[in-house]
């Protein structure tokens, strides 16, 4: 039997010009049918390395015993092409020689740190969000991983979930453009022709938590899920994304790594060939939600649902073997999944040289190259908000004699990056603090800390409003710690944190040139800032280059972009506001004393709306027309840049579908342009949106969008530039 096999096992993994000739499908069942069981259930096994968990570990397994005997197909938390090719050489003792798969959660940037997703989002710039994508995929690559657990693509409304800053924000039209960047990006080959797997989570509606608390319960109506939390994960789809990632919620009582109506949706509606992977732990975690009996039946359950790669929780592992033998799981079920794994890893180009992502030379000289700091800095600087800017106090015309940078995060590397960073023991951002000084030689800068983050203690307020006092120019730098946003990081109370707030408000007094710098993974409540501050500039978590970002756009050479991608609430008890929410038959008014949908006591409106964002120029819209044609309709103007510098108008196109067999949004996003003018410029802008984007999911299934509609061309979600009407029949 063996002088059969080996040369049978030796054909089908040759690169030679039978093998090639045959496509990734028919090679997968060559080696599946060489496959004892056990090993076939390996493939579907994914377990972590030694190196920064991001979930609980269950139980201590001899791992390398496990690789030797083909009980592993992938692995997630391990990096460095040294590291990755002492475990694929593992892995290659087993009988099959089958290699492994390397995934890692790099979700803005490798060793480069891009800003926070929900910041890339704010700068509504899709070709900056492909290149960081791209940069983080050539990273990766170059240190051994293959697989990449993003796009994180939950479209989200409440800011108290921590997991907002891994997103795309509020939108779903926006959330489903990222999608396509980012898989695009990600999935690109690289000049050495290493690719790489995207992997689109949360499947599905996990930003849906219940009171913003990360892995609590998801109550959605099938429209919601339709309309607002499935079309990225369309978008990816579409885009040829390798993977997907479960949620770890229950969608209608089930929950998503057992919900075999999403697993259908996305292999049968939307024609997916790659492979799911669940959660962390998140099958097993189905006898907790009281769904399944045990382990062994939420094994059952989560494979015959769709679900390929069994993440942490060893139920594959512990239970497939006794559920084949029983006909719980058919054994074609299993060689499906496991045909899946096996043909991304023809993809990838493993089976031709399981070692070609484990080049040392080549990953040394990947990281942090000049070029890939110079888009961490293009792409950030692109996500920087202008909130406020009175009296012109910014761009900043001239070097200041002498600056007062005050503030907890003006000099902290390691709060720049944010949370879910790769290689977050050795920060090496720039600061507020050593761009400033590196800008600004000549210039007498003083840094103040003033406060702590989350602190109650002021005794650091004097000394920081004497050094305001004295100083020509105040810079502060407020806002959240890196460990206050992202996974199980979920806060009640989203006002910016401490006495941080008081402190802006004593230096507003001592120094009224004072400009205000927030940074943070999610929006947050800041009302005595929003109200007193000269100028606020809303940075997020910008990463590698954060410093020399935020100087940029202080300076003017780089004039302010981005907008707000989530709507800022200016009250706890307003939440979840967002823009595209649905008109009651009493919709709230600005009135007191009458029966509508308002607080009595709170404003309803946001601080900053969806879409709100300022230049340091001005712009003018002027011939507004909307016509229809046989590709959409089509919206078109003459934009003009009226103010003194050059810089970016974001056109923002919003429709409202005036009635319907089901109501519809009081308005939606549906197209938006980045448009660069230089001063005194003038330019036709037209923007085109397919008549499939009109199409919603209704009581009675999806449906055409068919009927009348309001057209709003605006400089965000409230500010209206112009409204026109229209009828769109029989498209």
């Amino acid at each position: 039997m063996k002088k059969i096999i080996i040369p049978l096992l030796a054909l089908t993994l040759s690169g030679n010009t039978f093998a090639q000739q045959k496509d990734y499908g028919q090679k997968a069942d060559s080696i599946i049918a060489l496959m004892t069981l056990d090993e076939k259930i390996g493939q579907l096994n994914m377990l972590t390395g030694n190196w920064e968990a991001t979930g609980p570990v269950l139980q201590d397994v001899n791992k390398s015993e496990m690789l030797k005997k083909g009980l592993v197909g992938s692995m997630l938390n391990v990096k460095g092409s040294k590291n990755t090719r002492q475990l694929q050489e593992l892995a290659l003792q087993a009988r099959l020689h089958i290699p492994l798969l390397f995934g890692q959660d790099v979700i803005h940037g490798y060793r480069t740190v891009f800003p926070i997703p929900l910041a890339q989002a704010a700068s509504f710039d899709r070709s900056a969000v492909k290149d960081a994508a791209a940069v983080a995929a050539r990273e990766s690559a170059a240190a051994g991983i293959h697989w990449l657990f993003s796009p994180m693509l939950d479209v989200a409304r409440d800011p108290r979930w921590g997991r907002v800053m891994e997103g795309p924000g509020e939108d779903p039209y926006m959330a489903s453009e990222i999608a396509r960047a980012m898989v695009e990006g990600y999935q690109s080959a690289g000049p050495d022709g290493l690719k790489m797997m995207a992997c689109a989570k949360h499947f599905a509606a996990y930003s849906g938590a219940i009171g913003g608390r990360d892995y609590n319960t998801v109550d959605v109506s099938m429209q919601t899920l339709h309309n607002l939390y499935l079309p990225p994960f369309k978008a990816a789809a579409e885009a040829g994304v390798a993977s997907y990632m479960c949620s770890f919620n229950e969608i209608n009582g089930v929950p998503s790594s057992a919900n075999k109506y999403l697993y259908d949706l996305l292999y049968k509606d939307w024609n997916f060939k790659g492979l799911v992977v669940s959660d962390w732990g998140s099958i097993g975690e189905m006898v907790v939600h009281g769904y399944s009996k045990d382990r062994k039946m939420a094994a059952e359950q989560a494979l015959n649902a769709g679900v390929t790669i069994d993440m942490e929780s060893y139920c594959y592992i512990d239970h497939l073997k006794a559920l084949v033998a029983e006909g719980k799981v058919t054994e074609e079920t299993l060689n499906a999944a496991v045909r899946r794994v096996l043909i991304q890893k023809y993809e990838l180009g493993l089976f031709d040289d399981p070692f070609r992502y484990c080049d040392p030379k080549r990953e040394k000289a990947s990281l942090l190259t000049d070029e890939n700091r110079a888009t961490a800095r293009e792409v950030a600087g692109k996500s920087i908000i202008m909130l406020k800017n009175e009296a012109g106090l910014l761009p900043l015309r001239k070097a200041p004699a002498s600056i007062a940078v005050i503030g907890p995060l003006a000099d902290s590397k390691r709060d720049m990056d944010g949370n879910w960073v790769i290689l977050s023991h050795d920060a090496i951002a720039v600061t507020v603090l050593e761009a400033l000084k590196e800008e600004y030689p000549k210039s007498r800068i003083e840094y103040v800390k003033g406060c702590d983050v989350n602190s109650t203690d002021k005794s650091g307020f004097q000394a920081a409003i004497e050094a305001a006092r004295k100083a020509e120019l105040v810079v502060l730098a407020l806002g959240e710690t890196w460990d206050m946003s992202g996974e199980a990081k979920s806060r009640g109370d989203i006002h910016l944190p401490g006495v941080q707030e008081e402190l802006a408000q004593a230096v507003y007094q001592a120094n009224p040139r004072s400009l205000t710098l927030l940074m943070a993974g999610r929006p947050m409540i800041f009302n005595a800032i929003k109200e007193q501050a000269p100028a606020v500039l809303y940075c997020w978590w910008l990463g590698t280059e954060a410093g020399h970002a935020v100087t940029d756009v202080l300076t003017g050479r780089r004039n302010p972009s981005a907008r707000v991608p989530m709507s800022f609430p200016s009250h706890l008890g307003q939440i979840p506001v967002y823009y595209n929410h649905k008109n009651s038959g009493r919709p709230p008014v600005d009135q007191a004393g009458n029966y509508s949908g308002r607080y009595i006591d709170i404003d309803y409106k946001p601080a900053y709306p969806f879409g709100y964002g300022l230049s340091y120029t001005t712009f003018a819209y002027d011939n507004i027309q909307v016509s229809t044609a046989s590709d959409g309709l089509h919206v078109s103007m003459t934009l003009r840049n009226t103010g003194d510098y050059d810089g970016n108008e974001l056109v923002q196109v919003y429709l409202q579908k005036l009635w319907g067999e089901s109501t519809r949004p009081v308005k939606e996003l549906k197209a938006y342009e980045q448009v660069f003018l230089k001063k005194g410029e003038s330019r036709q802008v037209e923007l085109t949106i397919p008549y499939k984007e009109l199409a919603y999911y209704g009581q009675n299934g999806w449906q055409k969008g068919d009927g009348d509609y309001k057209v709003y061309v605006g400089r965000s979600a409230a500010e209206v530039v112009d409204m026109k009407e229209i009828s769109i029949v029989n498209f």
